[in-house]
């Protein structure tokens, strides 16, 4: 997770370095069968990918690549999202349950954790194609939206802040900008699955 936060930061703000190169290395070394990455795979021998540090990851070689990074990440970016796919972005694969509630809820900024946004960002900025392993998380978005046609502020995660985005029970607008985004890029894509 850690190394993913460096690469993205470092990647992001065109930061050169061959650590970079090492630690993109390091992060494609670490993909597992199932397509996804996991933190517990180092420290206790975790085989099942993490959405959380997935999507880290993702979202990490995704910029380094955006940078026009030196090695070729395309082809684990591609199982990494087939990882999602295959759990219709926040379900168990076992069961089809979502994994945690907290997926379908989505502040900003959403630090490390995965929501069901944060997953379909993902899949907008790299340019996927509309996907139905998408469908549920598209519905939950749109199932979120206030009668005003706006979104909601979602509770911030735990931790320390800085500074707050937004605070109040009223429409989010960091919300709303990032659904709307979404949305607009499904329905564009309409016919094309």
């Amino acid at each position: 997770c850690i190394t993913a936060m460096l690469v993205l930061l470092a990647s992001a703000f065109g930061h050169r370095d061959p650590r970079i190169d090492e630690a993109v290395t390091w992060l494609l070394e670490q993909q597992l069968p199932d397509g996804g990455w996991n933190c517990e795979t180092v420290r206790v021998g975790a085989q099942h990918g993490s959405f959380h540090t997935s999507i880290s990851t993702l979202d990490a070689l995704l910029a380094y690549q955006t940078a026009r990074g030196g090695i070729e990440v395309e082809s684990a970016m591609s199982r990494g999202r087939r990882f999602f796919l295959k759990h219709q972005l926040f379900c168990s694969h076992r069961t089809g349950k979502p994994v945690d509630p907290a997926f379908t809820r989505f502040p900003f900024p959403p630090q490390w954790h995965f929501d069901i946004m944060r997953g379909l960002e993902h899949f907008w900025m790299s340019g996927s194609r509309r996907d139905e392993g998408l469908s549920r998380g598209i519905e939950s978005v749109r199932n979120k939206a206030r009668s005003d046609g706006r979104w909601p502020i979602f509770r911030a995660y735990p931790g320390r802040y800085w500074f707050k985005m937004e605070s109040g029970r009223g429409p989010g607008r960091w919300s709303t900008l990032r659904a709307i985004r979404i949305l607009r890029w499904w329905e564009a894509q309409r016919g094309s699955a």
